[in-house]
Order: C-alpha cells, then structure tokens, then sequence
C-alpha cells in the first residue's frame, strides 16, 4: 500500500516508525523537554539517528483538557524547527495541527504531512489546504475538543461510530477531488475515548481495513495504559510496547511513538517472525 506525500511516495509494506517532538511547555509526558529550540532540533536529529520513518512535530499540547494557543504562538514555536529541520533530516516531516494557517507555513517551510486531530472539523479551511498542497494527510478521530473530549464521553458502538465517521470524512474528501491514497486513518486513542474504549479499537482494529487505507495508531504512555496497570507516565514503556505489538498483528502499520529506538526494534522483531521470510544467521 502507499501513501503520498507531497514529491514522495511512501511504500508502506512494513511498520512505519512516526516519531514525535512536541515543542510545548505543556504535553502530557514531555511538555518542556524540547521547548527551546535548541534542544527541540537536538531531540529532531536524535529521533532519526534512532530510526523513525517520520517526525511528527507539534506546538500545541492535545492532553485531555489542554486550552488552545493562539494560531501566533503555535507558528513561532513549531515554523522555525520545521525549517531547520527540513534541510537537515532525510525523514519526512509531518505537523501536527487543526489549523489552516499554520500547515500551509509549515507545508511552505518543508512539512510533508499534516496530522489533524480534528478531521478538519475545527478549520473547514484545511481541507483546502491539503488539497491545494498535496501533502500527506493523517486522518483523526476525537469526539469533542482537547478541552473537553474527556468529559463524561459515551459510545453505543465504538467501532461503529469510528468506522461511520471515516466513511462521512472518507467521502467529503473524496468529493473534493483529493487523492485518497494521500490520506491515512487513525482511530485516535485516547481523545474522546474511556478505557474500555480504547481498548475495544485495538481488539477491533482489523474491522478499519475495509477502508483499504494504512492504520496509523498512537498509544504512547497513554493515560488508559496508566490506568489499565496503576502506572505513572514514566513507567510506561513496556505496556507502550505491548500495545503497539498487538496492534501490529491486528492491522496497524504506522506507529506514532515517544521511545522510537524501543518500539522499532520490537517492531522490526514480530515483523520478521510474523512474515516469516527466509533467512539464514
């Protein structure tokens, strides 16, 4: 299966490896870790020296019950890092963000792939943006905005809104003439989500095949892995692991990941077992 991006096309036979650099003072794990920039291109070169695929670059945090920044703020913390970074790495960068202004100055300055948690719900604008750009599109699902998407959600069928939401979203993109194998799905793990929900998408990943698009997933140190082992965000590692192996075998391919080195290297193992190719040591 491939996935276009921009001049680029991604083949994507095997797990792809997204790494992320949030360069905010404020994200659930590593807000302020990589909040000034030098540290934030230092961290960018290091997520590829570990082997990710992509870089998946933020300025505004998305945790359950994070308050927006202004479109200014979010450009001067994410422009200037998609720029240096853009002549520096050989991965494809990928911006994450809701908004149209600030994915076409990141596009403007190198970004390759937009990763929108809104479905552009939130910018109706982005939708023209993606069009008029050709770049990659990561296609979300959340119930709600990052303020409020924790809130008391409540699901009949999880897996059945999610798959009813992809075909509604799908089709809009279709209608507006753009190529869908620029477009990857993400069920959006833990927005919008209770425990049991996000547990039931993993149990369920294989019923978002039909949509014959790659499954990106994002399970990193989330809070329903916290609450699932009674553990604090920097215990997380081997649960992050172990959900994103499980997620592989169920149909996943493309792996939005804090700790790249780790999950690729379990990644490359189940793939090579899994395949079962002929090899010889």
């Amino acid at each position: 299966m491939n996935w276009k991006i921009k001049d680029k096309i991604i083949n994507i036979d095997k797990p792809i490896i997204m790494g992320i650099l949030n360069v905010t003072p404020d994200s659930f794990y590593d807000g302020g870790r990589f909040f000034d920039f030098d540290k934030a291109i230092e961290r960018g070169l290091e997520i590829e020296k570990q082997g990710a695929d992509i870089i998946d670059i933020g300025g505004q945090s998305t945790r359950p019950g994070s308050k927006p920044i202004d479109e200014k703020e979010e450009m001067e913390r994410v422009i200037p890092v998609i720029k240096f970074l853009s002549n520096e790495l050989k991965i494809p960068i990928s911006c994450d963000t809701y908004r149209s202004k600030v994915a076409e100055k990141a596009i403007e300055n190198g970004a390759k792939i937009i990763n929108d948690i809104s479905a552009f719900s939130i910018d109706k604008r982005l939708l023209d943006v993606i069009k008029n750009s050709n770049c990659g599109y990561v296609l979300m699902h959340m119930k709600g905005t990052p303020e409020d998407m924790q809130v008391n959600p409540f699901y009949e069928n999880v897996i059945e809104e999610i798959s009813s939401f992809f075909e509604e979203k799908i089709k809009i993109i279709k209608s507006n003439g753009i190529d869908i194998e620029r477009i990857v799905i993400d069920p959006g793990i833990g927005f919008g989500k209770r425990v049991f929900d996000n547990v039931e998408i993993l149990k369920n990943l294989d019923k978002f095949k039909k949509f014959d698009r790659p499954i990106l997933i994002g399970t990193s140190r989330k809070s329903f892995i916290g609450k699932l082992l009674n553990l604090e965000v920097e215990e997380r590692l081997e649960p992050t692991i172990a959900t994103n192996l499980y997620a592989y075998l169920k149909g996943a391919i493309i792996f939005r990941v804090h700790d790249v080195k780790e999950v690729k290297r379990s990644l490359e193992i189940i793939y090579i077992i899994e395949k079962n190719e002929n090899f010889m040591y």
